[in-house]
């Protein structure tokens, strides 16, 4: 739990470091100058930096979904703000191409359903930046074969498997993706080969979210903890810290386990309860929504909590469960798919439930936020508590990073000459 949550995935170490460059201190990190670009020139960005996706305003027009009461189908006009994200899934899909490419489409996608109240998705990217991909027969004059990381496939595979897989996650999710890039890189630089050998895989998207859900409001301790989706398996550990190492520095075993396994369907029957949620409007039953990504729960409860101003108390035998022989570290820590975790008032419980009784989708009341600023999960099975910790320890101040560049003069050769 610890190495997920202060992995350079969930904590970006790395681009919120200080650094000096040619001597020099500069005045903001990487991400410093992002959220300064955002802070000079914000006008129309309803939120940045603090959910799941950035919104920004748009006109008015005729939103079309049915009304929660009648379910018949009309026009609701009204602002349709406009959600984006793009994420890498890197370390997968250069491990397993097709899994790695299709996890990362859907879980961009939970991200944009999980923006502010809920949200829907409407279309989707996928890009893939790589080494040269030597196909047999069609070598290139500058293209040699410098070898790689045994547990990596190669940059052919990559692209014969991972565009499917993105493909095939947006199609059986119901969500069309319309447009993408492809880019192949290696050079000789300064006595090294360079390339994408870990491949930068991109998934993004956008899509819309109604004006009153943009913001999340903090919840009030009783609120019930819930996870909707599919069941804990063996599958996905340690992905958010096996994803944070260099590229062969982790134990193959770790580097294999790390990789996840794609469910549309259940993550589509997530999607049609969210929809119906936003859909009542003032009504709407989630009070709090967050996807589950690196870490499994092991980070999304904690940090559904946190944001929601709140501690936790969770059951973890009331985590759904497809192999009960996990041991409590493996069901409290698997990234299996695809799941949310929400905070439903206890007044709009049964409403709530009732949805996703109605759309077939795995849910079940795992915990109840407490006024207490601590995190508690109780093991009925083995009769103890496996996590029991003030969350100023979770997510307390790690140490900050320091960087240090200098400017390089590089006179590169031309790969045409």
């Amino acid at each position: 739990m610890f190495a997920q949550a202060n992995s350079e995935h969930c904590r970006h170490k790395i681009f919120n470091a200080s650094w000096t460059l040619d001597g020099e201190e500069q005045e903001h990190s990487l991400f410093g100058m992002i959220r300064n670009t955002y802070k000079v020139n914000g006008e129309n960005v309803l939120s940045a930096y603090s959910d799941n996706a950035a919104v920004v305003s748009a006109a008015k027009a005729g939103a079309f979904y049915p009304d929660p009461d009648t379910k018949l189908y009309d026009y609701s006009q009204e602002p349709v703000h406009l959600l984006m994200k793009v994420e890498t899934h890197n370390h997968p899909t250069a491990i397993s191409p097709y899994s790695g490419a299709g996890t990362g489409s859907g879980g961009e996608i939970r991200d944009e359903g999980a923006v502010g109240r809920g949200s829907k998705p409407k279309v989707g990217l996928v890009g893939f930046s790589v080494s040269n991909l030597n196909i047999p027969n069609y070598r290139q004059s500058w293209e040699e074969d410098y070898g790689k990381p045994e547990r990596i496939v190669t940059a052919l595979d990559i692209m014969l498997e991972g565009p499917i897989g993105g493909a095939a996650f947006n199609n059986e999710f119901g969500r069309p993706n319309i447009c993408g890039y492809l880019r192949t890189f290696e050079v000789d630089f300064d006595g090294q080969r360079r390339g994408y050998h870990k491949p930068i895989m991109i998934a993004g998207g956008y899509g819309n979210i109604r004006e009153d859900h943009v913001d999340k409001p903090e919840f009030e301790p009783g609120a019930q903890l819930v996870v909707l989706g599919g069941p804990a398996m063996l599958i996905g550990l340690g992905g958010g810290a096996a994803s944070s190492m260099a590229t062969g520095s982790s134990s193959a075993d770790l580097d294999f386990a790390s990789v996840q396994r794609q469910n549309p369907e259940i993550e589509r029957r997530c999607q049609e309860v969210i929809d119906q949620c936003w859909q009542q409007g003032d009504e709407n039953p989630i009070a709090f929504i967050h996807d589950v990504g690196a870490g499994g729960l092991s980070n999304a409860l904690p940090e559904l909590v946190k944001d929601g101003g709140t501690g936790g108390h969770f059951q973890l035998r009331k985590v759904p469960n497809d192999e009960p022989g996990m041991a409590p570290v493996e069901i409290w820590c698997n990234e299996a798919q695809e799941r949310y975790v929400l905070a439903v008032l206890p007044r709009d419980l049964t409403r709530f439930l009732e949805i996703c009784h109605r759309e077939r989708c795995p849910v079940a009341v795992v915990g109840e936020a407490v006024e207490d600023k601590s995190i508690t999960v109780s093991d009925s099975h083995f009769d103890n508590d496996p996590v029991d910790l003030p969350m100023s320890v979770l997510f307390g101040k790690a140490p900050k990073m320091h960087r240090v560049a200098e400017t390089l003069e590089v006179k590169c050769q031309s790969l045409f000459d």
